[in-house]
């Protein structure tokens, strides 16, 4: 392929954008635009590995990837989220009358990626005929700044910490040496409210005097979504999902076991995801032998580790109820009488760490299932534990724990599904965050997402309670007991999509 370097776009309000454009080589048909935008700088060896341009050029699409308004060599004000909506609508236009294009943009990328994906969309520009977004949010409120009112501090210090080289480049600050100390004095204390400082000292969604976040719209177009079920934006993707299926469009779905950091290769068949995403959109284009404009779905079930093909996601299942009981067992049967609460004693100075799950934070607290039995083994973090399983036990969709809680001041409940293996491993599938204001009991729901997982003969569910997730999420809080309640009358449940 042939690739012509910082190709100039200019915005409607004059501030110019540089882009690569990759073209098949000499001339041929016009074939259409596959756009990414991107703040990772547009000739990074990890977002190129990721993008494959050459995959596309060989099947006749231009591709073109461009850095977004303040990042890499474009030019303007860096600030994500807020500018990816006008400047996506505008670049779309450019890209459908680029040379050797066809006058129609798709859209592709991950993560960031994905949101000027949507965002262009919101738009409906002229030419945009289609969307690939993976391992995206829906609701920036959800995943993103923040999870049911818990603030996504561990995400966004490390998010924000990893795009201010680039900052200190066109601030001036050179050599490796330099810029290492120039991110470290934004990370140290200062007198700022907000913690931590670099959060208010660079441009960060979600800052309390910067503008609101918006979530994703519908976009009435034809969309493949990739998801990982440890991906730190799992539900928004699927989410987003749902609401691309709802327009009537052909929407197309793969959710793998990869965290947001997996370069997503081989799946099933032996087929690569790009294989398979270029397959779909030369169906929804009418090119060559495309796969046609049908919704594939294509699960990967962990647990039993195979690929399913169900008609939708989620597939049918009855949500069924598992209790907990005083006695630290979980079970189908509900209390028969009032039973003990469960009790714990949370001080803020010593919060239980994060091991694993849908995270995104730095290399130390990397995302994924890991063994759990040592996070268990504090005295600040309860569980439930069912019987040995006589027969395998499938769930697919969405999980949610309904407890009923009490404490003394405002409480954050961090719940979390395991698998516990015959061996005694116990191995973490889904997790979420609630707060509550204290006082007298009530029901707590906190949301664990989505799995599709299978419990094997012998295995055993279980649930974790505790008040914190360190570093993941930061929340107001206060010290004292936790207690979780088995009433008869307000029995506390784990909830469960049991497949059909």
């Amino acid at each position: 392929m042939t690739v012509e370097h910082d190709v100039e776009a200019v915005m409607r309000d004059g501030t110019v954008l540089r882009a690569d454009v990759h073209r098949p080589p000499g001339g041929g048909e016009p074939g259409p635009v596959l756009l990414a935008r991107t703040p990772y700088a547009k000739d990074d060896p990890g977002l190129l590995a990721r993008l494959d341009p050459a995959a596309a050029v060989r099947r006749g699409y231009v591709v073109v990837i461009q850095d977004t308004r303040g990042r890499s060599a474009s030019d303007g004000g860096w600030e994500p989220l807020v500018n990816e909506y006008a400047d996506g609508h505008d670049t779309v236009r450019w890209a459908a009358r680029l040379p050797g294009g066809d006058g129609r943009v798709a859209m592709s990328g991950p993560s960031y990626l994905g949101h000027t994906q949507w965002a262009a969309a919101a738009g409906r520009p002229p030419g945009l005929v289609a969307l690939l977004p993976e391992f995206t949010w829906s609701d920036p409120n959800q995943g993103l700044v923040a999870r049911d009112g818990a603030r996504e501090t561990g995400l966004l210090t490390q998010w924000t910490l990893g795009l201010g080289a680039d900052v200190l480049r066109r601030r001036g600050v050179g050599g490796a040496q330099a810029a290492a100390a120039a991110l470290a004095a934004l990370d140290t204390p200062g007198t700022a409210d907000w913690h931590p400082p670099v959060l208010r000292r660079l441009p960060v969604p979600g800052r309390p005097d910067g503008p609101p976040l918006r979530r994703v719209s519908p976009a009435d177009l034809p969309t493949f979504t990739v998801a990982g079920w440890y991906d730190a934006f799992l539900q928004g993707s699927l989410d987003n999902h749902l609401m691309a299926r709802a327009s009537g469009q052909p929407a197309a779905l793969v959710v793998g076991p990869w965290t947001h950091a997996d370069l997503p290769s081989v799946i099933d068949g032996g087929r690569s995801l790009k294989e398979l995403q270029l397959d779909w959109l030369d169906g929804v284009l009418g090119r060559g032998s495309g796969s046609g404009p049908e919704s594939p779905v294509l699960i990967h079930v962990t647990g039993a580790e195979v690929w399913r093909r169900p008609d939708r996601w989620p597939p049918p299942a009855v949500e069924t109820p598992w209790f907990l009981h005083g006695s630290g067992a979980l079970s189908p049967d509900p209390p028969g009488t009032d039973e003990p609460p469960s009790t714990f004693v949370h001080d803020p100075a010593h919060p239980v760490p994060v091991r694993g799950g849908t995270l995104l934070l730095t290399g130390a607290y990397p995302a994924g299932p890991f063994d759990q039995r040592a996070i268990e083994a504090r005295p600040d973090v309860l569980t439930w534990t069912g019987p040995p399983l006589p027969a395998p036990l499938e769930v697919a969709g969405r999980i949610t724990a309904v407890l009923a809680a009490a404490s003394d001041g405002p409480a954050a409940w961090v719940a979390r599904l395991c698998d516990v293996h015959p061996d005694g491993r116990s191995i973490n599938l889904a997790d979420g965050i609630a707060l509550s204001p204290g006082g007298d009991p009530m029901e707590v729901r906190v949301d664990l997402w989505s799995v599709a997982h299978a419990f094997r003969t012998g295995h055993r569910i279980r649930l974790q309670v505790t008040a914190s997730a360190h570093p993941r999420w930061e929340f107001p809080d206060s010290a004292g007991p936790r207690r979780v309640l088995h009433a008869r009358s307000r029995p506390s449940r784990l909830l469960l999509p049991v497949s059909l």
